[in-house]
């Protein structure tokens, strides 16, 4: 076997082995107990015996299926009910759930038929002289349960508007900042439907690590004021002319604060449980244990993913040359920003590793011939599964990928540019699939050189 093929395979067991530890089920499990009436979550503990409670929950977004299996088993008949927006489930829930199929990244009815059964289990625990409400909270729940600011929105035109973020570039904190002005759910609007219960949310994040509040647009984080202007996201991506009017209406509206919804005494708690850091942490654990030298770029995450690319590439390079000539790994996370030009299948993830074949064989042409026989792979993949519209978690690369193409009659830019990279590289057999993990920390980017 080949150094190429032992650093695929390094590559692929780095990434399997960190979404293992990712696990949203284990995560509530290690968060919370309930023994003979007493319930310790976490910095917090409820006595039931001594004040009786009636459990809520609600739990939404990719993780959410997985986060209240652990939460029915931890609590059995002490939860009294709860609703679930979610992926099609592969887990069993008890009837105690009401479970709804979610639509992502686009809202569908069922996102709304959620949203109604959550305000009316709200509404419940609202009139409960002691309710605690649970909230399970995870990427992809802004679509997975929704409810329009003013009601004469239709869920074609949220449809319309949520299209139309996801795909012009902007960064999640800019498209949740104009997603909260247009949604009675989000920045705060979930939680307010039960201001006088005790509330504990654990969240499953996929955003930034000082940035619980934009996981799923911040259900349960009250906002009081936007640090981005809506408006000016809207003027800044040319959103204006995408955007329905009913939604531009609404967004240039005064802002709703739900910072006064709940009452003085009411216990309030936000919790991650786990979130990119974490995987970034322990993927460098793993490729550690596999022999590599490591590096986490963790200044590498959210640019442009042209920028990105390249920054990894160089950034490997400099690692090789600073460790002189051992085997290396560098890792990165977050997610680039990737506008849609074309019509094509594919995501960021795939993208980014197309772009990085293009930035190994740049680099190569520049470089001395001993330069050339370093083994080069290239991986980049959602912990969620998902790479934009594609089947695929993300893809992988080599510095042999640009010239297999080539032998195939595949134009690897022709590809780049219709947005295409996942048929680029399933065409290769190098796109990666795991299928839903019912888990969301964002991306996995990993470089190995040997």
């Amino acid at each position: 076997m080949n150094a190429q093929d032992d650093l695929r395979r390094a590559a692929r067991a780095i990434f399997d082995t960190t979404l293992v530890s990712m696990d949203a089920r284990a995560a509530v499990r290690r968060a919370l107990d309930f023994t003979n009436g007493r319930l310790p979550i976490l910095d917090t503990e409820f006595d039931l015996n001594a004040r009786p409670r009636v459990i809520y929950s609600v739990a939404v977004g990719k993780a959410a299926g997985a986060s209240a299996s652990a939460l029915d088993e931890v609590l059995g008949d002490a939860l009294a009910c709860g609703v679930v927006s979610a992926p099609p489930l592969s887990i069993g829930l008890s009837g105690r759930w009401r479970v709804y199929a979610g639509g992502h990244p686009l809202p569908n009815e069922a996102s709304l038929d959620a949203a109604r059964a959550a305000f009316d289990l709200l509404r419940a625990a609202d009139a409960q002289t002691h309710a605690l409400v649970i909230f399970l909270i995870s990427g992809g729940g802004s679509a997975m349960l929704e409810w329009p600011r003013d009601e004469s929105i239709t869920l074609a035109e949220l449809r319309a508007a949520n299209r139309a973020l996801v795909s012009c570039g902007a960064g999640i904190d800019e498209i949740n900042s104009v997603r909260r002005a247009f949604s009675s759910v989000k920045g705060g609007g979930l939680s307010a439907r039960a201001g006088r219960a005790a509330q504990i949310s654990f969240i499953i994040s996929d955003t930034k690590p000082d940035e619980p509040y934009n996981v799923a647009s911040g259900p349960t984080f009250a906002f009081s004021h936007e640090s981005l202007e809506p408006s000016e996201i809207v003027s800044r991506y040319g959103l204006a002319a995408r955007l329905p009017a009913s939604i531009l209406r609404v967004v240039n509206q005064p802002r709703v604060s739900h910072t006064e919804t709940a009452h003085p005494a009411a216990l309030r708690r936000h919790h991650v449980l786990l979130d990119n850091e974490r995987a970034l942490v322990r993927a460098a654990e793993v490729a550690a244990a596999h022999g590599f030298a490591v590096e986490i770029a963790r200044d590498v995450s959210e640019q442009a993913v042209e920028e990105g690319a390249a920054l990894l590439v160089s950034r490997l390079f400099d690692l090789r040359r600073r460790e002189r000539g051992r085997a290396v790994c560098l890792i990165s996370g977050g997610e680039f920003s990737c506008p849609v030009r074309g019509a094509g299948v594919g995501g960021r993830n795939a993208e980014t590793v197309l772009r990085c074949a293009f930035e190994l064989e740049t680099h190569a042409a520049r470089s001395s011939s001993g330069a050339a026989t370093t083994r080069i792979v290239a991986l980049s993949a959602g912990t969620d599964g998902i790479d934009g519209n594609s089947p695929a978690a993300g893809a992988l690369c080599d510095d042999t990928t640009l010239s297999r193409a080539r032998a195939l009659s595949l134009d690897a830019q022709k590809f780049l540019e219709a947005s295409d990279a996942h048929t680029f590289f399933a065409t290769l057999d190098d796109a990666i699939t795991t299928g839903a993990t019912g888990t969301n920390v964002r991306d996995l980017r990993l470089l190995l050189a040997k």
